[in-house]
């Protein structure tokens, strides 16, 4: 499907489930927010009503940079699954830590189970000690995404095919047949596969193979890139990719008060742990070939929310952040991952105050009949 199709379609919205403890901020500041799962449980409830279509449940495997303790990704989010109804639950995972045809069968059953709405998220790793400490090789960068795009086929090829077959250098199936499959429809052949990392291996990677590409805290030019980017590799593989980006949201009812949140969390910030993981995404980062991997200009009050996610500039009155929506519509972006301060309350406020707004100015650029021409101004148009 062409990616001026998804543009028309209303702007989606994500959140960050915090199944890691410390929030989604790394600063001492009153987080409200906590990783139990009954804690989430009312959370999901209350985002699938205030207008959230999906959630990501993030993957730590140890303690590390202010997350001591963390649940599994997978458990969690089919947990959450059947604790609501419509809500869409992506599953982060990692190649490597997974081989994929376990992971082809778990997410299948997740999805039988909710009526299709499992999804995962494949993410190469950044951290190494998850995989050291578990016995398992550290690959280097490009090798990393390499395993990763092998893996996305193999998870394609099982969930399509009866007598799936696949040989590469990461992994081999023969005559493998997976029931009961994913449910599927014309517009969901299998479940959603999002991937993210901002490296240009990453980049092609999407544009080859992945449904949805996630990015970092991105302003409107750093967003544009990427976009540009990859849909350019999508074209000539004749595919479209759809664009989430990452955000942390701060809507108040001035944009004084707003932007008094955002310094105090950065003046609160655990600096010896926001240090660590500094050091250790900026050495994952410069492990690629043209240093433009996760997080490589990122300072330090970008790494307090540890996916750039201030960049975004989602801080302000419910009628500011909602036109700063809109204007990542404009440059290509189909989905908001969000994290917040105080889930509970963040979240309802979101719903009643921000999202009304938002669905106002998307029908007036529909109205208006610019969205295809601020699309390609911007020159984010994919070529179908």
């Amino acid at each position: 499907m062409p990616s001026i199709e998804s543009a028309y379609e209303p702007i989606k919205f994500a959140y960050w489930v915090p199944n890691v403890s410390g929030g989604l901020v790394v600063s001492k500041i009153e987080q409200r927010t906590d990783w139990s799962y009954e804690y989430n449980k009312k959370l999901a409830v209350l985002a699938e009503n205030n207008g959230f279509e999906y959630a990501l449940s993030q993957v730590r495997y140890i303690a590390s940079y202010g997350a001591a303790y963390q649940h599994e990704s997978t458990g969690f989010s089919l947990a959450l699954l059947l604790a609501t109804e419509r809500l869409k639950v992506i599953a982060a995972i990692h190649p490597g830590l997974w081989h994929p045809g376990v992971l082809a069968k778990f997410i299948a059953t997740a999805d039988q189970l909710s009526g299709g709405r499992a999804a995962v998220n494949v993410v190469s790793g950044w951290f190494k000690d998850e995989f050291t400490k578990l016995g398992e090789p550290w690959l280097e960068h490009d090798e990393r995404y390499r395993r990763s795009e092998e893996f996305i086929r193999v998870l394609r090829e099982i969930w399509t095919s009866d007598h799936a077959e696949f040989r590469g250098d990461f992994y081999r199936l023969h005559d493998f047949d997976l029931k009961p499959k994913p449910l599927s429809g014309p517009t969901r052949p299998h479940p959603e596969i999002f991937q993210g990392g901002n490296s240009t291996a990453a980049r092609a990677m999407a544009g080859r193979v992945s449904d949805w590409y996630f990015s970092n805290g991105k302003d409107f030019d750093g967003v544009t890139e990427q976009i540009r980017e990859v849909n350019t590799e999508a074209a000539i593989h004749g595919r479209a990719v759809k664009f989430g980006l990452n955000g942390f949201l701060i809507g108040r009812d001035s944009e004084g008060e707003a932007r008094e949140v955002l310094k105090e969390i950065v003046a609160k910030a655990d600096r010896e742990a926001v240090a660590g993981f500094g050091s250790a995404v900026k050495q994952a980062g410069q492990s690629t070939s043209d240093k433009k991997g996760m997080w490589q200009d990122s300072e330090f009050a970008d790494l307090v929310q540890y996916n750039d996610g201030f960049r975004t500039g989602l801080v302000g009155t419910p009628e500011q952040i909602a036109e700063r929506i809109v204007e990542y519509k404009k440059r290509g972006v189909n989905l908001l991952l969000l994290g917040f301060l105080h889930y509970h309350e963040d979240v309802v406020y979101f719903g009643e105050k921000i999202l009304p707004l938002v669905r106002e100015l998307e029908a007036d650029l529909s109205a208006s009949g610019k969205l295809e021409s601020e699309l390609a101004r911007h020159g984010v148009l994919a070529v179908s």
